[in-house]
């Protein structure tokens, strides 16, 4: 097959484009490189079946050329505003890095007469809900411009396949992990820690508890459910069935980096930042029944991304 993968360069699509080489795909990748680096990419660069174009989705020209060019059987589309803190200082942001990218991937494919797409949405569409999460889940409301930028997407993408002949999975990722991290906790206290080992500000309580998806486990689903792309629009949901809080990933990078006496200190609260939801969790029945379990607890999948996170900043991968 020959795919698109937008925001390849990033940590999940970097690691999506190394599974998808492996099953002997022509893989184009289209990132601005703002988050995602050029290094996450260097196995990839070595094939010569993939193909990398480093401009912005909003730059329609260069769109449409990679699209003329592409005759791509399967658009997996990850790129978007990943920083919901960033979304609320700059406005524009959700609504041209996810919204805005998502509607010129459509109407791409509209276009050129691509017919499928796989889309990265997001727990952030539900919103601060408590309920165990299942795709049904509703009302949404988000509480965060990242999750609406998200759940719009989603509206765009049910619009298109019900008006043109498309055809979507939408997948709803939890907190992803593993390594090659541009942001999160993870990255975050590691990047404090490197600049002062003695002390690590923990926003919010600390008692703030999520699932935690390991990346070998999201890449299982996305390759067992992609053939669920033959409906019009179908979701999952994607998440062990753990939670894991911010104060055992604190102790786990502090272990790990081998520290000693850090001192702990918090911002205070039930939530690190305006728009950030302190617990949720997903009811993933569904994807279950197509035989789909992690292979990874949330407490695994933490310890495993930060013992595999902190080797590959020691690598020469790292500062390649």
């Amino acid at each position: 097959m020959r795919v698109l993968v937008t925001g390849g360069a990033g940590f999940i699509g970097s690691h999506l484009i190394d599974r998808l080489l492996t099953k002997n795909h022509e893989v184009f990748c289209v990132d601005n490189l703002l988050l995602g680096k050029k290094r996450n990419l260097i196995n990839a660069l070595k094939n010569e079946r993939f193909k990398l174009f480093v401009f912005d989705i909003l730059e329609m020209e260069k769109l449409d050329a990679l699209f003329l060019e592409g005759e791509f059987d399967v658009i997996y589309h990850l790129a978007a505003n990943s920083d919901i803190k960033l979304g609320f200082e700059n406005l524009k942001l959700d609504y041209n890095n996810t919204l805005l990218t998502t509607y010129n991937i459509l109407r791409c494919m509209k276009k050129y007469g691509n017919k499928k797409i796989l889309f990265a949405s997001s727990s952030a569409i539900y919103g601060n809900n408590s309920n165990n999460l299942n795709e049904s889940t509703g009302p949404l409301l988000p509480i965060s411009n990242y999750g609406a930028a998200k759940l719009a997407s989603e509206a765009f993408i049910s619009s298109f396949c019900a008006s043109n002949d498309l055809k979507a999975l939408i997948i709803r990722f939890p907190n992803v992990v593993g390594y090659r991290l541009t942001h999160g906790v993870i990255y975050d206290f590691i990047e404090k820690l490197k600049s002062n080992s003695t002390q690590l500000l923990i926003l919010g309580n600390g008692k703030q508890q999520k699932p935690y998806l390991y990346i070998d486990d999201l890449l299982n689903a996305i390759d067992l459910t992609l053939n669920s792309i033959n409906n019009k629009v179908t979701i999952y949901n994607v998440a062990p069935n753990s939670l894991t809080t911010v104060k055992f990933i604190a102790d786990i990078v502090i272990n790990v980096m081998k520290l000693n006496e850090v001192e702990l200190q918090y911002t205070g609260g039930d939530i690190g930042w305006i728009g950030d939801v302190p617990t949720f969790s997903y009811d993933t029945t569904k994807i279950n029944h197509l035989g789909w379990s992690p292979n990874f607890t949330s407490n695994e999948a933490v310890i495993k991304s930060i013992e595999e996170e902190i080797q590959y900043r020691e690598s020469h991968y790292y500062s390649s």
